[in-house]
């Protein structure tokens, strides 16, 4: 069969461009089994989806969605189904709310959960029996003679995941990939930048964490699978960075150790590599960061969250104290890493104090790189299911749930909307344009180069709106993961 796969377009981070790596390993699972696979990634891409697709003929078409795209999403599977294909979506967002898009006539089916198995299914079947066989399809959403949608049993999560086969990057415009880490990072014109997921999966319950896909739990690869497909990232692919995106890559320490050896045994620590994602502290010591330095990694990040005490531990539900994360950075630091921290602000039974101590916990740990964001409370989260009772989520318009917007979403209790837009403002401020920072930014050629990007950064971080959407108007990550 002859299937695109797409991805929608993010308008939050004009700069960043990285891979849609789960559109890789579905497009690597089809193409093992002998079907036709192209990808548009509409990040990267030059036409209009409309155009592309009058370009090509496509039997169905599969286009993937967090919560914040999922107009988008509707918008790439309506233009297709005009055109006579087969429409499935899938995501994150598809996950939490698939009956959603099943309401829309152009939505075919949609697949819950990892759907690598799932759409192999569902293309076999189609191909084989005309469509006969969706109802044992696990996983599946899809309608019934009668046009009511069914949702099938959900699919077990599968642990032996060293069975697929690594993502089919040579279907991605792989130079227009030269950004791993939005905003901070400068663009290299000239790189090959490629991700890498050596596991699935978090079992950690912090509240304002949505893994509808991967689930709450943690599944790894094997060191041998992962050495591969690293080994192929540098030598067959040339890779010139590489980011290990998994939701938590040290959970099993020793595993995590015995990467890194491996690569620096196998000469593939040349290509630098960084954290994409935040490392948990807890799992983390002196030799493992020592380790990773000789790796070749240049760069990892945290979740820090919070730097109050009670809403690190009792709200966000963080198994992690504050000198557990003074500990990692400060280890991080004497093994030569660059460090990068995630901050949150706006959670429920926040207030000016606590998000004040967060600014002074970030300005004391003091990384390299520090991604403040603004709670946005996910469908599927602890902290939805909390707003839905107890508070008022200002909007359910989905586009507005991007964790990097500088907007707050809801009110519960004394929490003052406006006061964490401004904490937010105030946080970048204070962080940013210290002295020692301002010299780094204007020394950076990325600043020069990429000079009318890194105004608007500016204007949107260090000063508020006159008015944000769905609060009053002011005076003059990640805060939810998907």
């Amino acid at each position: 069969m002859r299937v695109l796969l797409a991805n929608p377009e993010s308008k939050v981070w004009s700069s960043r461009k990285q891979i849609p790596l789960g559109l890789g390993y579905l497009a690597a699972v089809l193409r093992d089994n002998g079907h036709d696979i192209t990808i548009f990634d509409a990040a990267v891409e030059d036409e209009p989806f409309g155009q592309f697709l009058d370009r090509h003929d496509f039997q169905m078409v599969g286009v993937t969605a967090t919560t914040p795209l999922i107009y988008e999403a509707w918008k790439m599977a309506e233009a297709a189904k005009q055109r006579g294909a087969i429409t499935i979506l899938g995501g994150a967002h598809l996950t939490i709310m698939p009956m959603e898009s099943m309401e829309k006539p152009f939505v075919d089916f949609v697949a819950v959960g990892e759907a690598e198995d799932t759409l192999l299914e569902l293309v076999t079947d189609i191909e084989t029996t005309g469509g006969t066989n969706y109802g044992a399809i696990a996983g599946l959403v899809w309608r019934d003679g009668s046009g009511t949608a069914i949702m099938n049993r959900p699919r077990v999560l599968d642990n032996k995941i060293d069975r697929f086969p690594y993502p089919a990057h040579d279907l991605f415009k792989i130079d227009r990939y030269t950004n791993l880490q939005p905003l901070t990072d400068g663009l290299d014109p000239h790189a090959r930048s490629f991700i890498i997921m050596t596991s699935r999966g978090c079992p950690y319950k912090c509240n304002f964490c949505s893994k509808p896909v991967t689930g709450d739990t943690w599944r790894m690869r094997s060191v041998d699978d992962v050495i591969g497909e690293w080994r192929w990232l540098v030598h067959d692919l040339k890779a010139t960075e590489i980011g290990v995106t998994d939701d938590i890559w040290n959970m099993d320490l020793t595993r995590a150790k015995e990467l890194c050896r491996r690569l620096i045994e196998e000469g593939l620590n040349t290509v630098p590599w960084v954290t994409v994602h935040g490392m948990k502290v807890n799992h983390t010591d002196l030799e493992l960061f020592q380790l990773m330095k000789a790796a070749g990694c240049k760069r990892v990040g945290f979740g820090v969250e919070s730097g109050d005490e009670y809403i690190l531990k009792k709200v966000i539900r963080k198994s992690q104290t504050l000198d557990m994360v003074r500990e990692a950075f400060k280890n991080a630091r004497a093994a030569g890493l660059q460090t990068m921290g995630f901050f949150i602000f706006g959670m429920p039974e926040e207030t000016a104090e606590t998000m004040d101590k967060t600014i002074e916990f970030a300005l004391e740990l003091d990384p390299e790189l520090a991604n403040f964001m603004i709670a946005a409370p996910f469908p599927g989260t602890r902290m939805y299911d909390l707003l839905e009772k107890h508070g008022n989520i200002f909007s359910h318009d989905w586009q507005d749930f991007a964790i990097h917007d500088q907007k707050a979403r809801f009110q519960i209790g004394d929490l003052d909307p406006q006061l964490v837009e401004q904490k937010w403002h105030e946080a970048y401020r204070r962080f940013y344009l210290r002295p020692n920072r301002l010299a780094q930014r204007l020394m950076s050629k990325d600043t020069w180069i990429n000079a009318p990007e890194r105004l608007n950064d500016a204007r949107r971080m260090f000063f508020s709106k006159k008015k944000a959407h769905g609060v009053p108007a002011l005076g003059a990550k990640e805060g939810a993961y998907q």
